[in-house]
């Protein structure tokens, strides 16, 4: 199947310089290893009016990772994700500053068109929100339409290798053009994650995508992110220990807008090196 990101009508990535990336991270539990970076979080903050949800964030996703952001609720776990597609800045009177440097550009470089940020870095929302109106192909479809593509055979490679991906095709093949919505709770979700995979994005978010699920359901998803990490770098938001534990690389925890501790998930839940994060892992508090 022909690439999306090398068809020509999503070619318009910006030219940009790379910038030279910090030797060193201030914050001291950032694990220091060799693999490629893919996302580098500098001093990022972020205000929603006057309040400030993140204070000065520091850290590295490595590529091909699965980075879990835990921590208990109003810590700012959704607000840095938001930032890393800047999402943030489309709420009113919320504002970021820093650095969120995927592959060497700054997305917050002025000359870094928001769109195109969006199509290098796919979200996954904690509510399951497939277009109620469409049908289960033409919300697959949806974003590479609006991106100007109108190659049919293009689309349906696209929307089977999507649907594939998020290991939803076996199950819908033959009820393309029923609505969307009419899916279960846990096919919903994968139908949203096959959405974004249509774009082709390096990098996917996804905020508590489990919470509203099942655990039968919950485990489908949590097997499709391991399978996808193949191919991109998950940062995935949760209040699920025992997920995070499961299906995430490293960990990260927040708490009250600042990053607590980051590192090797087995570090971070067998040996935290901080006090506040061993008693939110054993849930002395949270």
């Amino acid at each position: 199947m022909e690439s999306l990101r090398g068809a020509e009508e999503l070619s318009s990535a910006p030219r940009l310089s790379k910038i030279s990336q910090p030797t060193a991270i201030e914050h001291e539990t950032v694990t220091k290893d060799i693999s490629p970076v893919k996302f580098s979080i500098r001093n990022l903050e972020a205000w929603f009016g006057t309040k400030r949800a993140l204070k000065g964030i520091n850290l590295d996703i490595k590529t091909n990772t699965i980075t879990a952001f835990i921590g208990p609720s109003g810590c700012g776990k959704t607000t840095l994700i938001r930032c890393l597609n800047r999402m943030h800045e489309m709420t009113p009177d919320a504002s970021a500053k820093g650095q969120a440097i995927l592959d060497g550009i700054d997305i917050y470089d002025d000359k870094v068109d928001p769109v195109t940020i969006k199509r290098r870095i796919g979200m996954v929302f904690q509510k399951s929100n497939p277009f109620p109106t469409m049908s289960i192909y033409d919300n697959v479809a949806a974003g590479l339409k609006l991106n100007g593509i109108r190659n049919k055979e293009l689309i349906d490679d696209i929307v089977k290798d999507s649907l594939e991906g998020a290991a939803l095709w076996d199950e819908v093949k033959n009820e393309l053009n029923k609505p969307g919505i009419g899916l279960s709770g846990g096919q919903q979700q994968r139908l949203c994650i096959a959405r974004a995979l249509a774009m082709q994005p390096e990098v996917l978010l996804m905020d508590e995508p489990t919470s509203a699920l099942d655990p039968i359901a919950s485990s489908k998803i949590e097997e499709l992110v391991h399978r996808m990490k193949r191919d991109l770098t998950i940062v995935i938001v949760t209040h699920n220990m025992q997920q995070a534990a499961r299906v995430s690389d490293y960990a990260a925890f927040m708490y009250l807008g600042e990053l607590i501790e980051f590192g090797n998930t087995k570090q971070i839940f067998e040996n935290p090196r901080m006090e506040l994060t061993e008693r939110y892992i054993s849930g002395k508090f949270g």
